[in-house]
């Protein structure tokens, strides 16, 4: 029992050392990457009005749900699957054009699909005031 003791004590102090300790914030670029990739899961498998609603309220306040289904069956469902997706970059700002003055990182996927080769998607989250990062805007080039 004696030899339990030493133990326990490192192992009570450790824990409380970890949670003591607060952990990095996690950069603007990489939580909104991890909302764009969420976001284009949706519209990857065709769930274009899932996609409408997990989007940010500065984009549903620009485009109904109909109109937005509407554009990417017109744009993407030509396209065929994607059959790669790679990141080219991600740059935070404050200002977008045409948008609100916020936070916003701006992403860029080069992508190819079935039918489209060489596609640049641009996708665009921004902070909301929940703390979320939502996609605000979104095109392929």
């Amino acid at each position: 029992m004696k030899r339990l003791f030493p133990l326990v004590l490192l192992l009570v102090i450790g824990f409380t050392l970890a949670v003591a300790v607060p952990l990095p914030a996690e950069s603007p670029e990489k939580a909104a990457e991890q909302s764009a990739k969420a976001w284009l899961a949706l519209v990857d498998a065709g769930k274009y009005g899932a996609s409408w609603s997990g989007a940010a309220e500065a984009f549903k306040a620009a485009v109904s749900q109909a109109q937005w289904e509407g554009a990417l069956e017109k744009v993407r469902t030509p396209y065929g699957k994607v059959v790669s997706r790679k990141l080219k970059g991600a740059t935070f700002t404050r200002e977008i054009p045409g948008g609100p003055a916020g936070e916003y990182v701006v992403i860029q996927y080069d992508t190819d699909f079935e039918k489209k080769g060489g596609a640049v998607e641009t996708i665009t989250p921004m902070k909301e005031k929940d703390g979320a990062w939502r996609v605000s805007g979104y095109y392929i080039k």
